[in-house]
């Protein structure tokens, strides 16, 4: 008796299994535009944002510079201020030179040095280059802080 319920149990499982893929095979060609429309939608959906964070990667990389800052805790007071003239003569700096340096160092543009020393514009554009030729340096922020470092301006 057991033999024959075991047997019978064996016999329902393998039709349940067979009436379940028969059940799939159907849907699945029944269906089957659905199913492979959705399968390329979803490769396509993959492939998108895939290309999605591949392009929106930014390609510029930031750089940090570090300088050091002198930082005074307490102001100190005001001291006169000397020229070196052992820099000053090293550099070989004219008179004009060095006061178009100063005028620089204030903040004035080539046209307010030239109206200010009533020379051309020429001559400022001339003497500012000698400047940089002498002191090594390429633009006018570097030559004050040269000059500065070097004790020819205050």
């Amino acid at each position: 008796m057991p033999k024959r319920t075991i047997l019978y149990g064996l016999a329902m499982a393998v039709l349940l299994f067979l009436l379940k893929w028969f059940e799939w095979k159907w849907i699945i060609l029944d269906h089957s535009l659905e199913i492979y429309s959705g399968a390329l939608a979803l490769l396509f959906t993959g492939v998108g944002v895939w290309a999605a964070l591949k392009l929106a990667r930014p390609k510029v990389k930031t750089v940090i510079v570090e300088k050091e800052v002198l930082v005074h805790p307490e102001p100190a007071p005001p001291t006169p201020f000397t020229t070196d003239p052992d820099q000053l003569a090293r550099l070989g700096l004219s008179a004009r030179e060095l006061e178009v340096l100063q005028l620089m160092a204030e903040g004035l543009s080539n046209q307010e040095i030239a109206a200010r020393l009533f020379v051309s514009l020429n001559t400022v554009k001339t003497h500012s280059s000698n400047i940089f030729t002498k002191m090594d340096v390429k633009r006018r922020t570097q030559a004050i802080e040269q000059a500065k470092k070097l004790k020819i301006i205050g």
